[in-house]
This record gives structure tokens, C-alpha cells and sequence, in this order.
């Protein structure tokens, strides 16, 4: 039975058409994915359905009734809730307090019904939350359960899902799909934005493709297979990855020697970890999130400083330079986890995010003052040549996808020529045509010669590029593998241990 019927929907941007004619059906109880490259229309789409935007042409209907939304506020009062990417709570406020901010009542608003009605839904769909826990104090996983459960306290019949399996580890994953799956029987409809295939394939019903703002296919899952899902994405067959071919030269690049360092709560997170990357290598670093990979990044990039140790890049210790000093004269490029918080200025245009790097170096400055037609032809050339899908290069960067944003950072930080390349989480909500551009790009660096570093929790990545594959567990590095002796086992196993291990199976 169809519940919500899009048609006709376009939505343009000054003289970008964001949206081309977009019609869509989504049947009632079902998870439905709506797929698509980065920039593909698809969180556009949906923020016209949940009232961030409003439509040029075409209509809207949810349960047989035309739906006619301005604002958030009347999608959610129309039944439809959209649990966001990037999480909108107030980290300084418990569960409950998050949960039921903006409804009415102000002051005199009965907390204990309110916590009472919480504890129930709660039960229903399988959470275990305590509602007097201040957000800032949750895991990412809960944090968005938190999400889910301010859509459904509010009799939500229809949720939008943008990316969020995006932020969660592989253990949060599972429990996350079997939510959806415990929703579905609880008759919601689901409309899922994401990158991963497997996801998909594992919970969903039907999928819609999305290609440059129009619809290109929509099939039962039951019908179809991961391949062909990928050609509507991309509009082509994947390419095979790069055969890799041993570069790897005897000079040392980068040399960690006993290196600890505390988190942010003062927590020791790395636990003297040694390690050394030659040019022409990729070392991967697998494990779990959390268990000091991004301690290892921020303290080699500078970001973070060590407690104990030594970092040496070409032989000479770089522990005494700031962060500009290890960009420039150390030439260490680093490819953020956050590209919101570290790797981009969201209010600031293209041409200035991708001059961070080399606004003071030629030929980009004279005498202190900005040349902004070389920055701008660099901006230019760059884009062409990462294929950065924008409507402008003075267009701000957070009205980019996120998959374009990454390609930013990865051409400012791969021209820059870097003897040392640090890419943490590089493929994160990417899709699959973006993972294949940037791993190309990895492997191309290590053909030229360069060391990387790759970090990721996801092991198909990591298996893909990497020459020899670190594994971390609690700040400990418990042993690296050659490629040709990694298997998901030995992996696995070096996974749950903080002590280094043999690993012969």
C-alpha cells in the first residue's frame, strides 16, 4: 500500500537545479533506501519532505492526504521525523530534557509524566536509557537512540534516516539495523539514506537510485544485487582497484618510538605504540573505534601532544613543531576523521577552505597579501581534477555533500606534495564511487613514492590499499601483519587483546 508519493518534485538553487522532477513511492511499513552518489539530491530531497525547504514544482502526499510542509515543526506535527546525519541535541541537557524540548507546556510541563511516557517507549522499541543522563555522557550509539526517540515521542508514523549508520561503530551498527527491523514490526515506514550496500541489503525492502538530482531506478531488494545497485549509482561499472605493485623503498619516512599520550579526559589512550612507514608503503591501522587511532593521528599531525615517546619523519624528530611547521617544512599532510570541525571552515567559500593549507606560501602570497586569482585558479584546477561536484568555487563549503567536501580536503592535502600522508576515516559516508576516487588516490601516492598512513575501522578499506596492516586494542598496537598474511581471523584475534600476540592460526 503506498503511504507517502512524491511527484514532480523540483527544487532549484539560483541557477542549480538541485532537483529534476523527482517522483517517488514509499509503501507503508517498509524500509525504503533512497541511494546516490555524493550531491545526488538525496538529503535535498529529503529536507523538502521534512519542511527545510520548500518545493518549486510538484506535490506531496502522506497517507492519501496532500502534505503541505514550511517548517519542521509542521512535518512533525504531519507525522513525519528526520534523524539527522550530524545529531541536533543539546549535549548540557539530560535524555529527557532533549527529548521533549519544544513541545508545549513551557514551565509547566510534568516531568514525571513526561519521564514515565519516556520509560515506556523506551521498553517498546528496546532501549535501555536512563532519561536523567546528561546527553555529553553518552556513547554515539545511545546519543542516537536519543534521536529516534524524540522523533517517536512525538507519534511519528514516517522517519527519514540521513546517513545513520555513519557515526557507529561495527557493534552499534548491528544493534542499530535490528531497531530498524523492530520499528518496521511496530508498523513505521522508513525512508534510509546510506552508503553501505550491505545495510541494504540486510534490513531494507525496496531502493530508489538517485543520479544528479533525478530518479534512475527504483527495484525490490529481492530483485536485484549489490552490483547492479552500484552501476545505477555510479552510471557505470567500478573499476578494479589499482593492482598494487611493491614500491617500497629502505627510506624511512616516519618512525614512532614508545609514543603515549592521554585523551581529552586525561585517560592514558595510546600505551607506548612503535611503529615505522616506509615511502612507497601503506600501513593500514585496523580496530574497533575508540581504541587510540585518533590519538595516533592528532599527535603525529600535531594536533595533540604526546606524553611519552618520539615521533621522527625522515630521520629528525618532530616533536618540538607546531602544526604548521610539520605541514610545510616536515611535509606531512593529514586527512581529519571530522571534516566539519578539523578539516574545513563550513562558512568560509571553496577557494578559501582549499587555500587553509598555503594561504602564506607562493604562489598564493606576496608580501603578506593573498593572491586570490592564483587561489582561485588552483581551486579550479583542483576540483576538475578530484571531480568536486559544487555550483561555484565562492559557494560555502557546507552546502557541499560530504563526499565532495572530503575530495577538497584530500586534493589540499595530496598536492601539497607530502612526504608523510595521515588519512584517518577517510571513506566515512562516502558512497561507492567517491571510496573508489579517493583509494585510487591513496594508491597513487604510494606509487610515487610516498608513506601513508590509513586508518579505519572498516577492514575492507584497510585490507584494499594497505602494504602491511597495524592492529590497535586499548592504545596498544598488538602486532602488524604483512597483506599477504592478514586474514580476518588473525586480524580478529589481534583485535581483542591489549597484550601482542603470535598470530599463526
Amino acid at each position: 500500500m503506498s503511504y507517502l508519493q512524491l511527484d514532480g518534485i523540483t527544487k532549484c538553487f539560483g541557477d542549480f537545479t538541485a532537483l529534476d522532477d523527482v517522483s517517488l513511492t514509499v509503501r507503508q511499513g517498509s524500509i525504503h533506501a533512497l541511494l546516490g552518489e555524493n550531491g545526488a539530491g538525496k538529503t535535498t530531497l529529503m529536507n523538502v519532505l521534512y519542511g527545510f525547504y520548500r518545493a518549486d514544482h510538484g506535490t506531496l502526499q502522506l497517507a492519501g492526504k496532500p502534505l503541505n510542509v514550511a517548517s519542521p515543526r509542521q512535518a512533525l506535527d504531519a507525522g513525519v521525523g528526520m534523524i539527522h546525519q550530524h545529531f541536533m541535541l543539546v549535549d548540557n541537557l539530560s535524555v529527557l530534557e532533549n527529548v521533549i524540548l519544544g513541545l508545549p507546556g513551557g514551565l509547566s510541563l510534568k516531568l514525571a509524566m513526561h519521564r514515565r511516557r519516556l520509560l515506556e517507549l523506551c521498553e517498546r522499541v528496546g532501549f535501555t536509557i536512563d532519561p536523567d543522563t546528561v546527553i555529553a555522557h553518552l556513547p554515539i550509539g545511545t546519543r542516537q537512540q536519543v534521536e529516534i526517540l524524540k522523533a517517536l515521542y512525538r507519534d511519528v508514523d514516517l522517519l527519514i534516516l540521513d546517513e545513520p549508520s555513519s557515526v557507529l561503530g561495527p557493534g552499534e551498527i548491528d544493534a542499530f539495523l535490528r531497531m530498524l527491523q523492530r520499528l518496521r514490526a511496530m508498523g513505521k515506514t522508513m525512508l534510509f539514506i546510506t552508503h553501505k550496500l550491505d545495510e541494504v541489503f540486510q534490513v531494507c525492502d525496496r531502493v530508489t537510485v538517485m543520479r544528479q538530482g533525478r530518479v534512475v531506478g527504483t527495484v525490490e531488494i529481492a530483485d536485484t544485487t549489490p552490483a547492479e545497485v552500484s552501476r545505477l549509482m555510479v552510471g557505470r561499472e567500478l573499476a578494479p582497484p589499482p593492482r598494487r605493485v611493491g614500491t617500497a623503498t629502505g627510506k624511512q619516512v616516519l618512525q614512532l618510538e614508545r609514543l603515549s599520550a592521554m585523551n581529552d579526559r586525561g585517560i592514558q589512550a595510546l600505551h607506548q605504540v612503535s611503529l615505522e612507514i616506509r615511502a612507497g608503503e601503506v600501513l593500514g591501522i585496523a580496530g574497533v573505534d575508540g581504541n587510540g587511532q585518533a590519538e595516533l593521528a592528532e599527535c603525529i599531525a600535531g594536533l595533540r601532544t604526546p606524553s611519552g615517546g618520539d615521533i621522527r619523519v625522515c630521520g629528525h624528530s618532530v616533536l618540538a613543531h607546531d602544526v604548521a611547521t610539520r605541514r610545510t617544512r616536515d611535509r606531512i599532510g593529514f586527512v581529519p576523521e571530522d571534516r566539519h570541525s578539523t578539516g574545513l571552515i563550513l562558512d568560509f567559500t571553496l577557494w578559501e577552505n582549499a587555500m587553509l593549507r598555503d594561504s602564506r606560501q607562493p604562489p598564493f602570497s606576496a608580501r603578506g597579501l593573498l593572491r586570490r586569482a592564483a587561489a582561485y585558479r588552483r581551486t579550479e584546477q583542483w576540483c576538475t581534477r578530484y571531480d568536486v561536484r559544487m555550483h561555484s568555487i565562492e559557494q560555502k563549503i557546507r552546502f557541499l555533500s560530504g563526499g565532495n567536501q572530503q575530495k577538497l580536503i584530500f586534493a589540499r592535502e595530496v598536492e601539497c606534495d607530502p612526504e608523510l600522508l595521515v588519512v584517518m576515516q577517510p571513506c566515512k559516508g562516502l558512497d561507492v564511487g567517491a571510496i573508489e576516487a579517493l583509494q585510487r588516490t591513496v594508491l597513487e601516492q604510494r606509487a610515487k613514492g610516498k608513506a601513508v598512513l590509513y586508518i579505519s575501522t572498516e577492514l575492507d578499506e584497510v585490507l584494499a590499499v594497505s602494504d602491511r596492516i597495524g592492529v590497535m586494542c586499548a592504545g596498544h598496537l598488538t602486532g602488524v601483519l604483512e597483506r599477504t598474511e592478514a586474514t580476518v581471523e588473525r586480524i580478529a584475534l589481534l583485535m581483542t587483546s591489549t597484550a601482542p600476540k603470535e598470530v599463526a592460526l
